[in-house]
């Protein structure tokens, strides 16, 4: 494995840090610095702008809107976007139902749905996890009925992330009750603003709105909206997990997070000295420095087969879980590292107060941040589900 990055790849190093110091939006910016809460359109704010550019979906095919980008260059696009403290953009449309509708869809669907996920004009949402039904997904209970030429689908989704905002939803539901449960899945696009869908808030720990309940009754889907053959919707699950759990890493930010770690160390004191002299907690942080250092040659090894023409497989489950464990630690340190200033939930004062915000600026994110990092370990399947994964098919086991 070469480490150095050529001249052409410094060249385009350059070329990125030059177009996000000059696009990146000024509001946006601002929002972020304040910890204020972001809404729809200052998401969709920067991923328009990267659709303008064509840089939107770096990992796509050059035929349905990719950028053609080496594996080194992917990297150095995410290395670059987390050092400019860039919003990540929403998965659902560009790193996740995507790549299963230009892998498994018809031609009419490439053609209806792809633009309009680049362009950022349809917002998604999952539908995968249901009551009953997370790490063990293929136990759901959404049902799907055929009647005609649609599907009457009836049943509940839960943590379904930012339905709130979706036009769009990908759902699997059960359209053969009577088979093994892997083998009678359909994967279903469904209208957002269809009849009888009612999306529900669930208000997390860090206090946000981020996460909801889906409920269905009686909607009608046209079967022209799924995706592969009917009770085989199993095969593009598979597909598109693959791709989130790669995702889920997280590697290029939570370097940038340990970079924030040190500088709050620095600028805190224990007793008469910085916290970043404290032997135990420079250890701390020596020690996520390393994982995180390991999981990042792991992921360039899975770029590099990307790049080679493999998907992503197995060992996307190892990214997962690493990956989420280390998110989690270093929001821990965070917080330790902020101390009392961490309280919970605080958010400094309004526009027009005449008090200042108690303690500095970084520590108002710290206890939410933790709060929120709890479910990392669960989303896009559990922890204790990948490493049943890697024990079945890396290991043989």
């Amino acid at each position: 494995m070469h480490l150095d990055f050529s001249p052409e790849d410094l060249a385009f190093q350059q070329e990125v840090r030059a177009f996000i110091a000059e696009n990146y939006p000024a509001e946006l910016r601002g929002k972020q610095d304040e910890g204020d809460e972001l809404s729809k359109e200052d998401f969709l704010s920067w991923h328009k702008v990267l659709a303008k550019k064509g840089w939107v979906a770096p990992a796509w095919p050059v035929e349905y809107g990719g950028t053609g980008w080496t594996a080194t260059q992917r990297y150095i696009w995410s290395e670059e976007t987390a050092r400019a403290d860039c919003i990540r953009l929403m998965p659902f449309g560009l790193s996740m139902v995507g790549p299963v509708i230009y892998t498994f869809g018809t031609p009419e669907q490439k053609a209806k749905f792809l633009p309009r996920i680049l362009s950022g004009e349809d917002w998604w949402c999952q539908g995968y996890s249901e009551p009953g039904s997370g790490s063990d997904l293929a136990s759901l209970r959404t049902k799907a009925v055929r009647d005609g030429d649609h599907y009457v689908v009836n049943g509940q989704k839960t943590w379904t992330t930012m339905a709130q905002h979706a036009d769009w939803g990908f759902f699997l539901v059960r359209t053969d009750p009577d088979a093994k449960q892997q083998e009678g899945i359909s994967f279903l696009l469904i209208d957002m603003k269809t009849p009888g869908i009612e999306v529900r808030p669930i208000i997390t720990l860090g206090g946000e709105h981020e996460v909801n309940e889906v409920w269905l009754e009686d909607v009608r889907v046209p079967v022209d909206q799924r995706v592969y053959e009917e009770n085989k919707g199993w095969t593009c699950a598979k597909f598109l997990l693959a791709h989130e759990r790669t995702g889920i890493a997280g590697v290029a930010a939570s370097k940038r997070g340990i970079e924030k770690v040190k500088t709050i160390a620095r600028a805190e004191m224990d007793g008469d000295k910085p916290l970043i002299a404290n032997a135990f907690f420079k250890r701390k942080i020596a020690e996520l420095e390393m994982d995180l250092t390991a999981l990042e040659f792991t992921e360039l090894r899975s770029l590099a087969g990307e790049s080679a023409g493999k998907g992503p497989g197995p060992e996307s489950s190892l990214l997962k879980i690493k990956g989420s464990e280390i998110q989690q630690r270093l929001t821990e340190l965070t917080l330790e590292a902020v101390g009392h200033y961490g309280a919970p939930y605080f958010r400094g004062f309004g526009e027009g107060d005449n008090e200042h915000p108690i303690g500095p600026d970084y520590a108002h994110r710290a206890a939410p941040s933790y709060f929120n990092t709890r479910k990392t370990t669960i989303y896009g399947g559990s922890n204790e589900i990948q490493r049943n994964i890697i024990a079945k098919m890396v290991l043989g086991l």
